[in-house]
């Protein structure tokens, strides 16, 4: 594969982060509202694509009134650009994908939370309503936090 200095040095490369879940829309609210994002609205795109006969209606659940995805759902950074012909953000997302199997074992990537100074046991409790756990407060020479979970196990930390 060769590479070339002008290709190399355009643009950055667009990313998200994926999360596995047992039920995505669940997951989608949960950190829409910890995070103050909003819910991807992909119900246009999904509608186009029903109609084109593109894609089955088994694939698809009502989700807040409108169709979405069956098995995926994404959050986005509400100040972010976004697609409107497809409701995908194009910024900072969570995305949440269906899986079969449950969680196992400790995450090996996590979200960290900043809520600003002073703010932290209020922001955990906030969580907490939503459905987080908090799983333990850490106190060591480099900071503070707290170690939750959000409703399916994930771990996530609040400093």
């Amino acid at each position: 594969m060769t590479h070339t200095p002008a290709a190399d040095a355009a643009t950055p490369v667009h990313w998200k982060i994926v999360i596995d879940a047992a039920d995505p829309h669940a997951q989608a609210d949960f950190w829409a509202a910890a995070l103050h994002y909003v819910v991807e609205d992909n119900s246009a795109f999904i509608e186009r694509l029903r109609a084109l006969g593109a894609l089955p209606a088994e694939a698809t659940v009502d989700f807040h009134g409108r169709p979405a995805f069956r098995d995926l759902i994404a959050v986005r950074h509400p100040d972010d650009p976004y697609d409107e012909e497809r409701g995908t953000g194009l910024g900072r997302r969570l995305l949440f994908q269906r899986v079969p199997e449950p969680k196992a074992g400790k995450n090996r990537l996590h979200l960290d939370l900043h809520p600003g100074e002073g703010r932290r046991a209020q922001e955990v409790e906030r969580l907490t309503g939503l459905g987080a756990s908090a799983l333990r407060e850490v106190k060591e020479p480099s900071g503070e936090w707290v170690v939750m979970t959000d409703p399916e196990g994930n771990e996530f930390c609040v400093s």
